[in-house]
């Protein structure tokens, strides 16, 4: 399911990846991507891109841990956030078996906190997602053992039907602007 919808959004979606490539490049100097560092299967790093939606000099740490954030952010960035383009990327990732479509939304390598619970909880013998179980249900809002119990709830419903509620709500989530701080 992951390569053949990841497939298939990737090439409904590349007039809009060519579109914010050039919007980052052209507003920002730097690259388009940016790769983190983050937390997948079984607690393996990968590296993981996104549209560059801040500034070269910005601490790698979780947005909504930095203070004044938006300060940070590159004259598209915040519009990229909140239309969640700056994750289209995210399906190289998938192809590449580090991701898939959804899952728990992977850590940062330095939030010790949240991988700490989620191996707690056996959450980290997931493929971490692009979407999630708690990002339809409250996003960048949710305290982390909060997430992490949407987590393992996922984990112990996974079904392709709930996969499925999952991207549908994750669509709508989008389309609303719901649930996005930066």
């Amino acid at each position: 399911m992951d390569l053949f919808l990841g497939g298939m959004v990737a090439i409904l979606s590349s007039p809009c990846f060519l579109l914010c490539w050039a919007a980052v490049r052209s507003t920002s100097p730097g690259p388009a991507l940016h790769w983190s560092e983050r937390v997948g299967k079984d607690n393996h790093l990968f590296a993981m891109p996104k549209f560059r939606t801040m500034r070269l000099d910005t601490p790698q740490m979780a947005t909504h841990l930095l203070p004044q954030a938006e300060r940070y952010l590159t004259p598209i960035g915040a519009l990229l956030r909140r239309t969640s383009l700056d994750e289209l990327p995210q399906l190289i990732s998938v192809w590449r078996g580090d991701l898939s479509l959804v899952g728990p939304r992977p850590a940062l390598f330095n939030q010790d906190d949240l991988v700490a619970l989620r191996t707690r909880c056996g959450v980290d013998r997931l493929v971490p997602g692009i979407t999630g179980w708690a990002q339809v249900n409250g996003r960048d809002e949710l305290e982390i053992p909060v997430k992490v119990g949407y987590d393992a709830e996922y984990m112990a419903g996974q079904s392709p039907l709930l996969d499925l509620k999952i991207l549908m709500l994750t669509l709508w989530r989008v389309l609303t602007g719901e649930g996005v701080q930066h």
